[in-house]
C-alpha cells in the first residue's frame, strides 16, 4: 500500500512502478483535487467488461483463496443482528474478491463480479487491471476494524470501516519481492461503502468511497 501520488505517478509515468493498494476500486469524492484522488477510484479508464455480477449466485458462493503470504483480518463481525451480521460478512468478502483478483487466485474474477456491482463493480476491473498491466501482485498484512453497519429499509445498507495497510504491499510478481515502503499516516483509510441485497440475497457491495489518512482510522 504505496502512498497514493506513488500510485498518480505510477499511471501516469510507468506501468512498472509500485501501485498503492488502497481502495481496491472505489468511488472519488468530487471535492478531491487530482492530487488527492482516491487510490483505486473510478477515474473512467474502463480496463475491461466487468464481468457479470451475481452470475453464479444461484450455484453457490464462489471459494475466495489468498496467497499464502497475503493475509487479511476482519475484526467485529458479530452485532447480535443477523442482518447487519450477513452485510459485515459479504462486506469482507468484497474486500477479499477484490484482493483475490489482484493476486491471480480468482483468474476469472468470479468472485469479484458477484460480490460487487454497478459502479463499485467497474471501478473494481479497471484497478485489477492497472496491477495486472505493471506485472504486480500484493503480499502481507491488512487489518480491517472499527466496522459499523446502519441499514436503510429491508435491501440497502452502508458499512463505514477502517483499514491498516501498513503493512501490506504490492509485489513484483517475476522477482516475487515486495515493494516495502515507509508507514505513514495514509496508510490507514477509511471506507464509506454502500451495499444492496441482490435477488439471491447477496448483499452486493455497489458504491465505495475510500479516504487516506483518515483521523477516525489514526
Amino acid at each position: 500500500m504505496n502512498r497514493r501520488p506513488t500510485l498518480l505517478a505510477a499511471i501516469t509515468l510507468t506501468a512498472a512502478a509500485a501501485l498503492t493498494l488502497s481502495a481496491c476500486g472505489g468511488d472519488s469524492d468530487p471535492k478531491d483535487k487530482d492530487s488527492d484522488k482516491i487510490a483505486g477510484a473510478d477515474t473512467g479508464d474502463k480496463k475491461s467488461a466487468s464481468p457479470t455480477a451475481s452470475a453464479s449466485a444461484a450455484a453457490g458462493r464462489p471459494k475466495i483463496e489468498l496467497p499464502s503470504d497475503l493475509t487479511m483480518t476482519f475484526e467485529g463481525g458479530k452485532t447480535g443482528d443477523s442482518v447487519k451480521d450477513a452485510v459485515l460478512d459479504d462486506s469482507a468478502e468484497r474486500m477479499r474478491s477484490v484482493n483475490a483478483a489482484i493476486a491471480g487466485t480468482d483468474p476469472k474474477n468470479e468472485a469479484l463480479g458477484f460480490y460487487n456491482s454497478g459502479r463499485a463493480l467497474e471501478a473494481a476491473v479497471s484497478w485489477v487491471g492497472k496491477f495486472e498491466d505493471a506485472g504486480l501482485g500484493i503480499t502481507g498484512k491488512v487489518r480491517y476494524f472499527d466496522r459499523t453497519v446502519t441499514l436503510d429499509g429491508s435491501k440497502a445498507a452502508s458499512v463505514l470501516f477502517c483499514a491498516d495497510e501498513s503493512k501490506g504491499y504490492a509485489k513484483d510478481l517475476k522477482t516475487g519481492k515486495a515493494k516495502v515502503t515507509t508507514p505513514s499516516n495514509d496508510d490507514f483509510i477509511l471506507y464509506n461503502t454502500r451495499l444492496e441485497k441482490n435477488s439471491e440475497g447477496v448483499w452486493q457491495t455497489t458504491r465505495i468511497v475510500s479516504t487516506a489518512g483518515a483521523k477516525k482510522c489514526l
